[in-house]
């Protein structure tokens, strides 16, 4: 029994740290595939492109003497920004390889155990949400001698959008993405891993009836992040172009964790009682 108990301890901290330390590579690969987007963006804006175009009028006038540099670094800067998307959305499918492994895991594991790997899970997977970019915007606008130009370049994330937010005086949409995003989550994963380590102890009881009551708000948090994206990709400019980054996809398999700790804990409430 033993032996098997701790197979099981085993089992649990290395997915939990092969998760937190694929999360944190997938969250450095994010940030630099949003500084690789960012360099190439202010390479595309107006004022470069100009010059790109005046390098090209020189280098006709020169029989190609004149070389266009600023365009030989646009090609560079792409080849590096899609090797970086590429990276970044690697890590983001061994997430999920490993989230899948997690939730899998319920065929092996002592259902109490199986509560708190699942919640513990979540967490990693709800920071790694909250900190990594969730979208990336660019506005462009068509101008006349020069193309596709672009005017600005932004990329969020949950933490940033909420600082921002209140940057701009949108107090209220701050505080529902606070609520809902961040700290009712966070409570509510707590919770989950509270209930599995104190299941038989007398206080427990109160903690049972905060998951309850949290469980009816399951949802909300994958409502306002929803929202978030569509206030965060709408644009008044000309042209926006909104893209999609792996902070999404970190806190959608959060979702699929946080659903599953709630099923396991019932399960084990359940059993409590009975």
């Amino acid at each position: 029994m033993k032996i098997k108990s701790l197979l099981a301890i085993l089992w649990i901290v290395t997915l939990l740290v092969a998760m937190a330390w694929v999360g944190k590579e997938g969250y450095r690969a994010a940030v630099a595939y949003e500084q690789s987007a960012y360099e190439l963006s202010r390479m595309l804006q107006a004022e470069e492109v100009a010059q790109s175009r005046l390098s090209d009028l020189a280098s006709v006038l020169t029989l190609g003497l004149v070389k266009n540099e600023h365009r030989q670094k646009v090609a560079r800067a792409l080849q590096e920004k899609e090797r970086l998307r590429t990276l970044a959305r690697r890590w983001a499918i061994w997430f999920a390889v490993l989230t899948a492994l997690v939730l899998l895991s319920g065929l092996l594991l002592p259902l109490r155990h199986y509560t708190a790997l699942l919640s513990l899970a979540a967490l990693i997977a709800l920071i790694n949400g909250l900190i990594t970019p969730i979208l990336m915007v660019e506005v462009h606008k068509e101008v006349e001698y020069l193309g596709d130009v672009v005017l600005s370049f932004e990329s969020k994330g949950i933490l940033g959008s909420v600082s921002k937010l209140i940057e701009q005086g949108n107090l209220p949409v701050a505080t529902v993405i606070v609520i809902f995003s961040i700290a009712l989550p966070v409570l509510k994963t707590l919770s989950l891993l509270f209930v599995s380590l104190f299941e038989y102890r007398p206080f427990a009881a109160r903690v049972v009836r905060l998951f309850k009551h949290l469980g009816r708000w399951s949802m909300l948090d994958v409502f306002v992040v929803a929202l978030l994206v569509v206030y965060l990709g709408s644009g008044n400019s000309d042209v926006s172009r909104s893209e999609i980054e792996i902070g999404i996809y970190f806190f959608a398999l959060y979702v699929f964790l946080s659903m599953a700790a709630s099923l396991a804990a019932d399960r084990m409430l359940d059993r409590v009682k009975s």
